[in-house]
């Protein structure tokens, strides 16, 4: 089964042409891929999958994805700390 995961992306920046971007998950933060929604901005909602962002996503929806998950106790792998810093990017926004 494939998980998208909701989150809150909080700072994006380019990484050899690609955007990427800072995304909170509930307190734990990753770096993500934010190529295929190129639109979004810190504060957005994105919907997260291995990494990758695929969808943009209004607030409310994000919560109730992330409430039903945790419902299901599908976060697991949330719960590994990832690194914030980012050698060799600039922030965009």
């Amino acid at each position: 089964m494939c998980l998208g995961i909701p989150g809150r992306v909080l700072e994006t920046w380019r990484d050899h042409e690609i955007l990427m971007g800072k995304v909170d998950f509930d307190g734990v933060t990753k770096r993500v891929c934010l190529e295929h929604v190129q639109e979004v901005t810190p504060g957005d909602y994105v919907l997260v999958h291995v990494g990758f962002a695929l969808s943009q996503i209004d607030e409310i929806e994000a919560q109730r994805v992330f409430a039903f998950l945790a419902g299901m106790e599908q976060l697991e792998e949330l719960e590994v700390p990832s690194l914030d810093e980012r050698p060799g990017s600039e922030p965009v926004r």
